[in-house]
Formats: C-alpha cells, structure tokens, sequence
C-alpha cells in the first residue's frame, strides 16, 4: 500500500508542470498576437499619413502652393505610446514609426514618400491631431509634420 502514494504525487507533479508548460505557452503565443496586432495597426496609421502627404506634395507642385491638413490620430496603439517621423536624404523621404515614447532611427517600420522632397518633423501620440504642412521652398517642395497648436 505504500507504494501506491508515491505514484499519485510523481502523477501529481508531472501534471502540475505539463500544465505549467501549457499556460506559458499560452502566454506567449498571445503576446506574439498582441504584437502582431499592434505593429499592423501602426503600419496602418503610418501608411494613411504617407498617403495624405503624397497628395499634399502632389497639390502643392501642382498648383505652386502652400497646403496644408490635420489628421485625427488614436492617443495610443494599443496600449502603448507611438511616434511617426519624417526624415529624408538626398535621394528620397520618408516616415518611420515605432512604438514607445523615444524616437529611435533606424527602425524596421518605415514607409517612403513616392515624391522626393525636404521632409522633417515628428509626431509623438497622444492626444491633438497631425498638422501636415507643404510648401515649396526654392522649387524644392518641404513638407512638415508636427502636433497641432504645436506652431511651425
């Protein structure tokens, strides 16, 4: 009769740690979705910007004016905070994004500006809207990203 105790504790903890291995898991295959999820709503977010600043570019060499929009952003993606800037060099611009409250360069999320241009400014999430601001400056058309009630 002693033996049969030692049995049921050695089936009690191989089914405590097969469990333990199922929850974690579990875990992680949910923070791999969350991830997932908050990286597309981001590309998202970066890809409506892109594409209200290319026809901001486009009307402004069109018309040889100054345009400007504000866009409504969420306060945050999901849970965290988020950042979009524009940057550029020689040969062409674009926005790069990421999650958190620092602006990192060189990050994996980035959309280029199909029009060559001067492009700066950056956007930190929370709460007011995206002022998106093109002019040309010397026949080289500029565009500006910045909070709006920021100022230029």
């Amino acid at each position: 009769m002693p033996s049969i105790t030692p049995s049921y504790l050695y089936t009690f903890v191989a089914l405590i740690a097969v469990s333990s291995l199922l929850i974690v898991s579990f875990m992680a295959y949910a923070e791999a979705l969350r991830v997932s999820s908050e990286t597309r709503q981001l590309k998202n977010l970066m890809d409506y910007v892109v594409a209200k600043s290319t026809e901001l570019l486009t009307l402004t060499l069109t018309i040889n004016a100054t345009s400007e929009a504000f866009l409504s952003m969420p306060t945050s993606v999901g849970n965290k905070r988020y950042w979009l800037q524009l940057r550029n060099d020689s040969a062409k611009a674009w926005l790069e994004g990421g999650l958190g409250d620092v602006l990192v360069g060189g990050t994996e999320l980035h959309v280029s500006l199909p029009k060559e241009a001067s492009a700066t400014g950056y956007y930190i999430g929370g709460y007011g809207a995206i002022h998106l601001k093109c002019y040309l400056n010397e026949s080289v058309p500029q565009i500006l990203l910045t909070r709006s009630g920021d100022g230029d």
